[in-house]
């Protein structure tokens, strides 16, 4: 095993506000609390432990004992379950969407570094707990970004009728992907520990929240890993005030709106905030609920709700009402003694636009940490890097530049179109002073003539690089093999291939080395060489 790291910057993969994030630039400064370092993290404990009240822990901690009741629980689980009920406790928390068979990659990534970092903060701070947490998204309704995983360049697919929230969508119809799975799987060791996790997780639980728990569970119990449902009425009871706020003040859109205006002209917006960002969950569905003429109305039903009627609805059924991807992070904020939260650009980029919002309604805005990110290669693909001399920042090049860059450096021709072109740029400029002393369409005419000839000396530049590109066509094929064995699709493996690929291969040793690899606080993208 050998592990390096280069900044998030150089692989080309992360936006403008990530960069401007992880440099602590001053414009961002607005928008998040404070930043994911040790003095951050002392501040964050400082502000949570005055707001958060015994009361939610303890309703907590009953609601997950319930939520537990039909799990094997590790020791080092029902440790953290116990902490929670104690006032020197906090989380550090991650979510994911309940992706068939986990999903991309990444999902390992997240719940590893919020494992680490409470490790690491353990260390730090030794008079206090710190409970690992992973939230499920079992209230998303988008089954089309969850029902599939890939697995060696295939799609595995799960085909059934959509419609409402997916966590309680049951699990019938999993054994023909359970079958196909399997085919591709083989007998060895490992691929029966997988065939295994997958039977035991979608052919012996009813839904798919409880077979995302069991996998979770499974992989991650024995770290002392909390897994989190936040559908659940006990829970929702503590969101009434701010639901009721959303629905009569829509407070969420006022203040996100604001906070967009400010970002909007450096930064990309993840998330458009709607009046009202809650949804009604009924069994088979979870529709908008929209205010209109003086009225509540439930999208694309015939459900409608006066004022006292929609109040009297959340004091009675807070379990009806879904937060949007605005509210959930504060609804996470207000039942969790939480520090921090560990997410993907997009992720920490959506909750940079709600600092204001938890300003207005006095929740403490936690530590925002950009998640580990890992790019994983065999010692066969790292020789061939070594050979092709392609570095660890050069690999995640666009393929069209690396192969430029890997012929022009390979090429025995030495013409510098650089220098040509700042020779030629020097020619015109002796004219243009001439031709300034004179007509202005002299001047129209030396310009159109430099740009004519740049053009001229582009295009010669183009076609010697595809001569070069034809003449070294083994070097062009060597390096488009190999970036495409390690960046699938043009884009980080992280987000395209799913765990089994690798366990089968190498097991627990896996999962064990990603636990030994990642730093969280580090700050930097991993390259783990197996």
């Amino acid at each position: 095993m050998k592990v390096t790291h280069i900044p998030f910057q150089k692989t080309g993969f992360f936006s403008k506000m990530m960069h401007n994030y992880l440099e602590k630039n001053e414009n961002l400064k607005p928008f998040y609390n404070n930043f994911p370092d040790i003095q951050g993290f002392y501040n964050q404990i400082e502000e949570k432990s005055i707001s958060f009240c015994l009361q939610t822990r303890i309703t907590l901690l009953n609601t997950l004992k319930v939520q537990y009741q039909n799990l094997a629980i590790s020791e080092n689980t029902a440790d953290n379950l116990a902490y929670l009920q104690y006032k020197n406790t906090f989380t550090i928390t991650t979510g994911h969407q309940l992706n068939l068979f986990t999903g991309p990659l990444y999902f390992l990534y997240k719940i590893i570094s919020t494992i680490n970092l409470c490790e690491e903060l353990s260390e730090k701070f030794p008079d206090k707990n710190f409970v690992p947490i992973y939230w499920m998204a079992t209230e998303d309704h988008d089954f089309d970004e969850i029902n599939y995983f890939n697995f060696k360049g295939k799609k595995v697919s799960w085909n059934r009728k959509d419609g409402g929230a997916v966590g309680r969508f049951s699990t019938v119809g999993l054994e023909e992907v359970f079958k196909v799975f399997s085919a591709h799987l083989g007998n060895s060791k490992n691929a029966i520990f997988l065939k295994n996790l997958f039977s035991e997780a979608y052919l012996q639980n009813d839904n798919l929240a409880a077979a995302t728990r069991f996998i979770a569970n499974e992989l991650f119990g024995k770290d002392g890993l909390v897994i989190v449902d936040g559908n659940d009425k006990e829970l929702k009871k503590l969101l009434i005030p701010f639901i009721k706020d959303d629905l009569i003040n829509e407070t969420s859109f006022t203040e996100v709106s604001k906070t967009i205006t400010d970002l909007e002209n450096d930064y990309k917006i993840q998330v458009n905030p709607r009046n009202i960002n809650l949804f009604y969950l009924e069994k088979n569905s979870r529709e908008r609920i929209i205010f209109e003429n003086n009225l509540y109305k439930i999208n694309n039903t015939n459900f409608q709700f006066s004022r006292e009627e929609i109040l009297n609805e959340v004091e009675n059924h807070p379990e009806k009402f879904s937060p949007n991807v605005l509210l959930r992070p504060l609804y996470q904020e207000v039942i969790l003694p939480n520090l921090c939260y560990i997410g993907g650009g997009g992720e920490i980029a959506y909750w940079m636009q709600l600092k204001g919002f938890f300003n207005k309604v006095e929740i403490p805005f936690p530590i925002l940490l950009l998640r580990n990110s890992v790019q994983v290669m065999s010692s066969k693909q790292s020789k061939k890097m070594e050979k092709l001399f392609i570095s660890n920042d050069e690999i995640f090049l666009n393929q069209y530049e690396l192969i430029s860059q890997k012929v022009l450096d390979n090429s025995e021709i030495e013409i510098q179109f650089d220098e040509k072109k700042i020779f030629l740029q020097k020619q015109f400029e002796e004219l243009k002073k001439v031709a300034k002393k004179t007509d202005v369409s002299f001047l129209n005419a030396v310009n159109a003539q430099e740009k004519k000839h740049l053009n001229g000396l582009a295009n010669l530049e183009k076609r010697l690089l595809k001569a070069e590109k034809k003449r070294q066509q083994d070097l062009v094929q060597k390096i488009t093999e190999l970036q495409n064995e390690l960046l699938p699709n043009q884009s980080l493996e992280e987000r395209q291939r799913n765990f089994s690929e690798y366990y089968l291969e190498y097991g627990e040793s896996f999962i064990e080395v990603l636990k030994k690899s990642l730093k969280p606080l580090q700050l930097e993208f991993t390259i783990l060489e197996l």
